[in-house]
């Protein structure tokens, strides 16, 4: 008799772990995917905010001489990707926005890579009191998505754009 008992109660451990551990794991999981989340969107938000703050003190009156601190917007990338630190620079796309409403958008390695000459905000948008606005998206994929029926490994479902703006007002 006292065989049978422990076999049922194996039995009932074995259904009590399911019942109460599987959905404590994906609990557990989700609660890192969130922490995991937010944190590279406050990356991505600081990363965004630290590369219009560099941008707007480089305005119109920088450039009189002897100052010579116009900025490219390479260089503005680079304060980005510097800012920006655990976010894969290739996946990061950036939007640089003048006052005039001209917008250059592209990824951040290529922002860093073809945009090394001419200024940024350009001459007529940098002058002080102008508005710039920097805009930063980054996709954020979860591991999360493993548990939902029919996604897969290669489908785009639980992919979230993250995404930050940073809009300031020239200075010098």
């Amino acid at each position: 008799m006292s065989g049978s008992r422990r076999n049922r109660s194996r039995g009932n451990s074995l259904v009590e772990f399911t019942l109460v551990g599987i959905p404590l794991i994906f609990l557990l999981i989700s609660i890192f995917e969130v922490s995991r989340g937010m944190w590279q969107y406050h990356t991505l938000a600081y990363a965004v905010k630290a590369g219009a703050r560099y941008a707007i003190v480089h305005g119109q009156d920088c450039d009189i001489a002897p100052n010579d601190c116009t900025v490219s917007i390479s260089q503005i990338a680079g304060v980005i990707r510097t800012a920006g630190i655990g976010l894969p620079a290739n996946s990061v796309t950036v939007t640089f926005t003048d006052s005039s409403g001209t917008a250059t958008s592209c990824a951040l390695t290529d922002c860093i890579a073809i945009h090394t000459t001419g200024h940024w905000p350009p001459d007529g948008s940098n002058a002080p009191g102008r508005i710039v606005r920097i805009t930063g998206n980054f996709p954020f994929r979860s591991v999360i998505t493993m548990f939902w029926p029919g996604a897969g490994r290669a489908s785009a479902s639980g992919t979230f754009v993250l995404s930050a703006t940073a809009r300031e007002s020239i200075q010098f």
